[in-house]
């Protein structure tokens, strides 16, 4: 029987830890750690909740049940199921997250140097994805690419960065932004912005690239697929807490050599450029270039994959034809992408998270149709919900919903979603399996 020997085990990690750490696990840390400036643990804790628990489940969770989205979500039936991973595929592949990866890259990593044109940028997304698109068109070698080649390098240059952010930051904590006064409100701020790095929605497909990647070693031994899935978790949720620590630092220490309102690209920038020079710059686009890169290849493969099988079509058409698509929306520009992502995402994220946890519970429920169906659908209404208000309709919202615990702060659906899981989780172990069920 086929085994991974431990060298591989960490090249697993490290690939799990690249495709993870993209764009926004990069850009927007910063921008917590500024806003938060004296409540910078506490709102660091809720981003890794966010950025780096959920991930985590996400990846147990799909190693528990044996398979990928479409076995975690077959409790709520074919049809439900294929919209949910319809939804999380095309938010994290070619309409939000993959585009941003390219984004991010140009404006940190190119922009500096060549303007931040649209020449500058339709350039840029060109090459990028012409790139990605090569390196995606040979997922079975993904590990030794990306783990063995690729996230060493990524790594050192974090630990750079990451070490000079925390032995010599650039200024000193500022006020607390509004949002941020107090330590609850900076712990709820951290979890929603957590939600941006999109991570908990690619756990629940980064599983199917990481397995393939353990078939492609030859392991054929489906207990040692989800031994090593949930090690290299283990890893890049290790990694990933590390570099979202020392960015937020970071960030909370430049209070007072950047505006308050600074993007996180600019807050690296002015960091970087601080305390190394010009080639500080380098070091930051060669950091963002490599995280997004990963990244990039990661979400086009996986999203390719699904594609190909949900549509009938070569994975080799489906990654041309994504690469061509994201290349197209990474056009639009950061800031636009950013702003429409919003609203989708506290709409898909209490969705995902209730998947998550039934997914971890899974061996609780007699029927699990019975607690799937309720509680996710609670958790779609509230996500709906905190989508209007995000996108600008708060005026929409009937009174008694804006009154719930948490909904100020964006976590209204929370309580809702709890009480439903423990009565539908109560009713399923009181009532008896059904019929067809016990039969099959």
């Amino acid at each position: 029987m086929k085994t991974l020997k431990t060298r591989d085990i960490v090249a697993l990690g490290f690939m799990t830890f690249a495709l993870f750490l993209g764009a926004g696990n990069i850009i927007f840390p910063p921008s917590v750690g500024l806003a938060a400036g004296e409540f910078q643990w506490s709102a660091a804790l809720g981003f890794l909740l966010t950025g780096v628990g959920l991930p985590l489940l996400g990846v147990v969770a799909l190693a528990r049940v044996g398979g990928g989205l479409d076995t975690l979500t077959s409790p709520i039936g074919r049809a439900a199921g294929t919209l949910m991973g319809l939804s999380i595929y095309l938010t994290i592949g070619p309409f939000f997250a993959t585009p941003r990866t390219a984004t991010v890259s140009f404006e940190v990593g190119m922009a500096p140097f060549t303007g931040n044109t649209p020449e500058a940028l339709l350039m840029f997304t060109v090459g990028y994805f012409a790139l990605v698109m090569v390196l995606s068109l040979f997922p079975g070698k993904l590990m030794d690419n990306i783990g063995k080649i690729i996230t060493p390098a990524l790594i050192v240059v974090l630990a750079v960065l990451g070490g000079a952010a925390v032995m010599a930051p650039a200024g000193s904590i500022a006020d607390s932004a509004a949002d941020y006064a107090t330590s609850g409100s900076a712990l709820a701020q951290g979890f929603l912005q957590g939600y941006q790095t999109m991570d908990a929605l690619a756990s629940l497909v980064f599983g199917i690239v990481i397995v393939a990647s353990i078939k492609a070693a030859g392991v054929t031994d489906t207990r040692l697929h989800t031994r090593y899935t949930i090690m290299a978790g283990v890893i890049a949720a290790t990694g990933l807490g590390l570099v979202y620590l020392s960015l937020i630092y970071l960030g909370a220490m430049s209070g007072t050599v950047v505006d308050s309102s600074a993007s996180g690209v600019q807050i690296l920038t002015t960091y970087v450029e601080h305390t190394f020079g010009t080639g500080g710059i380098l070091l930051l686009a060669s950091v963002i270039l490599l995280a997004c890169l990963t990244t990039g290849v990661g979400l086009v493969s996986a999203c390719s994959a699904y594609f190909s099988e949900l549509l009938n079509v070569s994975y080799r058409t489906v990654v041309i034809v994504m690469s061509i698509f994201s290349a197209a929306v990474a056009n639009q520009g950061l800031a636009q992408l950013i702003e429409v992502a919003v609203p989708v995402l506290v709409c898909i994220y209490p969705v995902a998270i209730a998947l998550i946890a039934l997914g971890l519970l899974s061996k609780l429920w007699k029927h699990p149709a019975r607690v799937f169906i309720p509680v996710m659908g609670v958790a779609l209404l509230f996500g709906i919900v905190d989508a209007i208000k995000a996108a600008g309709f708060p005026q929409a919202i009937p009174a008694a919903l804006e009154s719930l615990p948490g909904s100020a702060m964006g976590l209204g659906w929370l309580v809702p979603v709890i009480v439903v899981l423990v009565v539908a989780g109560l009713l399923d172990r009181l009532r008896p399996v059904p019929m067809t069920t016990a039969q099959a």
